[in-house]
């Protein structure tokens, strides 16, 4: 498992229906934390520790997306432009030696309303060759993707799922059955595991999906009761940025200096 080749799959193709202050004009992906777009936030963080081939998987206004990264070009004449594999023109893969040294980036238009195992279906001839990392374009971490990866490789299925305790967005009360409060925990981490959106995946994954399919669904259920869905627990940061509350607070975190899944600072 090469990670310099290793592709990271990156849905960026969802409406941020209630993220509607900032995605009017611009998809979820192209909110700014900091100034960047939060997509670059996600790849940089793979980028940091090694993983530099990404595939975008564009949908609701890709042409932004498309656009942020045709900028780099004009903006530089020491760069690599060329299409995709099959030459299809639904997607350009270029090169960026500046501020994104190293990355290469495959744009594929997945289609406006698309669901996100359609997205990852209509992927599989970037993608097919080997395993492949696939996240959302939405949250952060301070993952360990070589523990992930490595994670992935004792385990032997065909996918494997980050899991997170996440915090509880308020105050637990718990009572002694007769009225009165005996202990009050504010915005405790949940008993519960649940998905962090950090995947590896094998093509054999492939056969889970098809382009009318939620991946959150019948394929990750399928996965489930097939053996075939390994986790790997991961107890440090995460966010995703899903609401406007969560947008100004991640916003707040950067001018703060809080930031841990910025790795690479």
């Amino acid at each position: 498992m090469d990670k310099d080749t290793l592709p990271v799959v990156i849905l960026c193709g969802g409406q941020g229906t209630r993220l509607k202050e900032e995605t009017e004009f611009r998809p979820k992906p192209m909110v700014e934390v900091g100034g960047r777009p939060l997509l670059w936030h996600i790849m940089k963080l793979h980028a940091h520790q090694g993983l530099s081939n990404f595939v975008l998987a564009l949908g609701f206004k890709g042409e932004v997306i498309r656009d942020f990264f045709l900028n780099y070009r004009e903006q530089t004449s020491d760069l690599t432009v060329r299409f995709g594999r099959d030459g299809a023109q639904d997607s350009l893969r270029f090169h960026e030696p500046h501020d994104i040294e190293g990355w290469q980036v495959t744009l594929a238009n997945t289609g406006e309303v698309t669901p996100t195992g359609g997205r990852i279906h209509r992927l599989k001839k970037y993608v097919a060759d080997g395993p492949f990392l696939m996240t959302y374009g939405d949250g952060v971490a301070d993952l360990d993707i070589d523990g992930l990866l490595a994670h992935h490789r004792e385990q032997g299925r065909l996918a494997t799922v980050t899991g997170l305790k996440p915090l509880s967005r308020f105050g637990v009360l718990e009572d002694d059955g007769a009225g009165s409060v005996v202990r009050f925990r504010e915005k405790p981490r949940l008993d519960s595991y649940i998905s962090g959106g950090f995947f590896v995946l094998e093509p054999g994954v492939f056969d889970y999906l098809n382009d009318s399919c939620v991946f959150e669904e019948e394929p990750l259920q399928r996965l489930a009761m097939d053996g075939q869905l390994a986790v790997y627990n991961h107890d440090g940061f995460w966010k995703s940025i899903d609401t406007y509350r969560e947008y100004l607070e991640i916003n707040r975190m950067w001018d703060d200096g809080d930031r841990p899944w910025a790795i690479w600072e």
